[in-house]
């Protein structure tokens, strides 16, 4: 028998259709938002288009370097050569001089917070030998993580028709790197960064406002545009935010900022059931108990506007009666949370409680019970 409880209806407003969450346009050719805790797409606009990225993509650059840092295999005061290639690089620039050695926390925040080609090209020599392995090695790692439709040409982020990703995949890498690189995240967050007694300021519009931005990169080539990768952190929530194709940095700026705004604004994560809270007790079939109860093994926070709030539905589903023996921590039914606009939440509910099998007299009680006079409704 199929059981469907409804235990939850939370309704701030007698609503006889749902309201689907407002949406907002942007003049982005390219447009992702997502809530980071939950996962959550707030905004989508062609995300899984293939675009020239520029230099968001020196994420990917930046990645390669902090996963050597946290392995070990490189430090942060273990020096790279400068070679010519590198010091030649035209567009932005760390400055590094042609036959030193530049040191990898230097050449870190020359990339991260100067955008400096140049040091990418340092960084690429270092870890691979030439900016054409390194790219191999970016694509590679690219796929290990989850990101299937990006290509790397080059260290850089400058202009060729193979080098390419998404708005969605440059969200997701912007979420690798907040979450497993916490203490060098902080670099992105730096305003300003002198070498070579040339003083260069973070070209990231979000963090000169008052608005929680801390990081990532901003991007711009004739064929991409201007772009942005943004993150902002406020009351605990993270939101992570791409755009590009834009018409100007002023634009860029502009638009950064407003989206990011409008998600902090619009929509909200609400904690509905914590790891261990009893949602329900399900009705146990010639058990040694009549009830088990059914719990979260981890906490549920959900991510909605303030329309789908209103609107929300909780509920639980199982097979009625569940038949004994039940280990604890069976998973056992299924919690389902729906709204209008967003994606259903599923969270499976295990069993709180071991229940064994009684002996064959209280078996054949139950059974007759449950056959004459149905479910127990305690």
């Amino acid at each position: 028998m199929n059981r469907i409880l409804l235990l939850m209806m939370i309704s701030l407003a007698v609503m006889m259709t749902a309201a689907r969450a407002d949406t907002i346009d942007t003049p982005a050719k390219q447009a992702f938002i997502f809530d980071i805790n939950t996962g959550t797409v707030l905004l989508e606009k062609n995300a899984d288009q293939l675009m020239h990225p520029a230099s968001m993509s020196k994420l990917m650059t930046v990645t390669l370097l902090l996963d050597r840092l946290k392995d070990g295999s490189i430090k942060l005061d273990d020096t790279f050569p400068v070679s010519e290639k590198a010091w030649k690089k035209g567009g932005s620039k760390m400055f590094v001089k042609v036959d030193t050695r530049v040191s990898v926390h230097d050449l870190l925040r020359g990339i991260v917070v100067q955008s400096g080609n140049d040091a990418c090209i340092v960084v690429a020599e270092g870890l691979a030998g030439s900016e054409e392995a390194f790219a191999k090695k970016m694509t590679a790692r690219a796929r290990e993580i989850g990101l299937e439709k990006s290509t790397f040409k080059n260290a850089t982020g400058w202009p060729d028709p193979e080098h390419l990703m998404t708005a969605r995949e440059l969200a997701l890498l912007a979420k690798y790197i907040i979450v497993n690189f916490p203490k060098y995240y902080e670099l992105f967050g730096e305003k300003e960064f002198t070498y070579s007694g040339i003083k260069q300021g973070n070209r990231n519009p979000l963090l000169y406002k008052d608005n929680g931005a801390d990081g990532l990169k901003t991007g711009h080539t004739e064929d991409s545009g201007y772009g942005l990768v943004g993150s902002a952190k406020r009351d605990g929530r993270r939101i992570v935010l791409v755009v590009n194709g834009l018409g100007s940095a002023k634009e860029r700026s502009r638009e950064g900022e407003r989206l990011l705004e409008w998600a902090f604004r619009e929509y909200d994560n609400y904690a509905l059931f914590k790891a261990g809270d009893v949602v329900d007790n399900a009705q146990v079939w010639l058990g040694s108990k009549d009830t088990v109860p059914l719990t979260l093994e981890k906490n549920l926070l959900v991510t909605l506007s303030h329309q789908q709030r209103k609107s929300m539905t909780v509920k639980v589903t199982y097979d009625q009666p569940i038949p004994a023996p039940i280990v604890k921590g069976t998973p056992v039914a299924q919690l389902t949370v729906a709204a209008p606009g967003m994606n259903t939440v599923t969270a499976p509910l295990v069993a709180a409680e071991d229940v064994t099998v009684p002996g064959p007299f209280k078996r054949l009680t139950s059974a007759v019970e449950y056959l004459v006079f149905g479910p127990s409704t305690n």
